[in-house]
């Protein structure tokens, strides 16, 4: 696509932006249905946009930009199966992965195939029949993955901890420092062990060095070369790799090249989530996520959550130069929930050019990042309230409490509104001196302590309730939010399932560490020389 059209048609939401004062107090006094004027639910999450810079205009000229950007074909695209991945010549098919009912298609049925390995594998490492080089049954998976293999398995293994079983424990290791792996192993016993080794290559440098470490672990500790097979298992499209590690064929679930690494949660790189959690819940997790694939792809745009949130998402970043976006999930279980995001958001919206390969003339992605609530009213609020940048957020609320203590619930709930409540309201310098006065403070102390206390208020947030923080709405929120960045990325008319930048930096890190034991290019730059042999020395 001509990146002009979309040009000239964000020139028109920013005429529509400048033309008008913006106020969040008076658009909700102008309207006393705002709230509901301004929501949606599907799936069992109930978005509440009612508290963001916009009225129906503004959402009207949103939804006609989605025609300039051709979205419903590129969504109609996205499912049928075409190579919308147009710079790796690839689908995109991670909806395939929680299809529901029976096979239909090619990719379908090799997902069903897969799906009763997995099944059949957690059968038999819960019911004690897969045992370790002592006969011992197995206590404790290790999933040794990074990136897409490591965030999306973890978050959800801490988001679904009620249904983790009491006989298994699950265990992650991710960084290539070497503490990671030794502090996780300090108190396993090896004979009790199983790693899944999680890489598509079968070659990612984090993940190999880990599992070789691991591996000379398991064998220092009585295991034969024989025995490795009980201990080892691999989620990769490189058999005879992981067979030359020593991994039984039968003991490799497939991974494919139509599913991104970001997007591979709902495969086999689900394993250690159905082993902790059980697979009827990874089932329902898969379920979860297929009802929001459901709504994204038949839903009006008008009422279709992943299409709303990334507008109003791109609203702010075109028009009001937002260059961050803040997660605000109010729920301990879902601490990991915004750096999983990170990477789904920023990988796949950190371009520069067009499907085409233009230099974009707008912004592309932002800056996501966030913390659990309330950790954060402790923290980084205080830039959100009083800070200079307006940074829009997204607040994320479990309805049903967490725990058994539902009186703290209550109060979380509070906190949760009472910050976008706040980030509406704000506090005036009238209203400030005014409570000044009421408490006692001389006209002298009121005039000094007054524009201190001002918080500008006007400052956007959406509200996303969850039903309950399960597997099947914990399956929905994920893809709402894989089909808003999605969504985002038609609407710049980039590619956001590729990723070079990254695959550049793995490649220089070869050379770095061939520099290590070798001499240094001449061709390198100073500062990278330089620090090499400072670190060397």
């Amino acid at each position: 696509m001509d990146a002009l059209p979309l040009s000239a048609a964000i020139a028109v939401l920013q005429q529509h932006k400048d033309q008008q004062r913006w106020s969040l107090r008076d658009l909700f006094a102008s309207n006393s249905d705002r709230a509901q004027s301004f929501s949606a639910e599907a799936a069992g999450l109930y978005l509440d946009y009612s508290k963001n810079l916009l009225n129906a205009d503004t959402l009207q000229n949103l939804l006609d930009y989605t025609d300039t950007a051709n979205l419903k074909s590129s969504i109609e695209a996205l499912f049928a199966g075409a190579n919308i991945n147009n710079t790796e010549h690839r689908p995109a098919l991670h909806t395939a992965l929680r299809f529901q009912g029976e096979p239909k298609t090619e990719h379908e049925q090799a997902v069903a195939d897969c799906r009763v390995q997995m099944s059949q594998f957690v059968e038999q490492v819960h019911s004690g029949a897969w045992t370790g080089f002592s006969g011992k049954r197995i206590r404790h998976v290790v999933n040794i993955g990074i990136g897409g293999s490591d965030l999306g398995p973890r978050m959800v293994w801490e988001a679904l901890r009620p249904w983790h079983k009491q006989d298994l424990t699950t265990h992650f290791v991710a960084n290539i420092d070497g503490a990671d792996l030794s502090d996780t192993l300090a108190s396993l016993p090896a004979d009790e062990t199983l790693f899944i080794v999680a890489s598509k290559s079968f070659s990612t440098l984090e993940t190999r060095q880990n599992a070789l470490s691991a591996r000379q672990w398991v064998l220092d500790a009585g295991c034969s070369e024989s025995d490795l097979e009980k201990h080892f298992v691999a989620v990769s499209s490189n058999i005879v790799a992981a067979q030359d590690f020593g991994i039984a064929a039968q003991n490799i679930f497939p991974m494919w090249d139509w599913v991104g690494g970001r997007y591979s949660l709902w495969s086999a790189i689900g394993l250690p989530i159905a082993l902790a959690c059980g697979f009827d819940a990874y089932s329902d997790l898969l379920k979860g996520a297929n009802a929001m694939d459901t709504h994204f792809a038949e839903a009006e745009f008008s009422q279709n959550l992943p299409v709303l949130m990334a507008l109003i998402h791109f609203w702010y970043r075109q028009c009001w130069g937002a260059g961050s976006l803040a997660v605000l999930p109010y729920a301990q279980r879902l601490a990991k929930f915004p750096a999983w995001l990170q990477q789904l958001d920023m990988e796949s919206l950190g371009k520069s050019v067009t499907r085409d390969g233009q230099p974009l003339p707008y912004p592309s992605g932002a800056v996501i990042w966030g913390a659990e609530g309330s950790n954060g009213q402790h923290s980084f609020h205080q830039l959100l309230h009083q800070g200079t940048d307006m940074i829009p957020a997204d607040f994320v609320a479990i309805k049903e409490p967490t725990s058994e203590l539902k009186e703290q619930h209550q109060w979380l709930l509070s906190c949760c509104l009472s910050q976008s409540q706040a980030l509406l309201r704000g506090k005036s310098l009238a209203e400030a001196r005014r409570e000044l006065e009421a408490s006692g403070h001389t006209h002298k102390e009121v005039h000094q302590l007054a524009p201190h206390k001002v918080v500008p208020g006007n400052r956007p947030s959406n509200t996303l309730i969850v039903e309950k923080l399960d597997p099947f709405h914990l399956g929905s929120l994920l893809a709402l939010y894989e089909h808003k960045v999605f969504t985002f990325g038609c609407l710049l008319d980039i590619n956001p399932f590729d990723q070079w930048g990254v695959e550049l930096g793995k490649v220089l890190g070869n050379g770095v560490h061939a520099a290590i034991d070798g001499e240094v290019p001449e061709d390198w730059d100073g500062s990278t020389a330089l620090l090499l042999k400072k670190l060397l020395k």
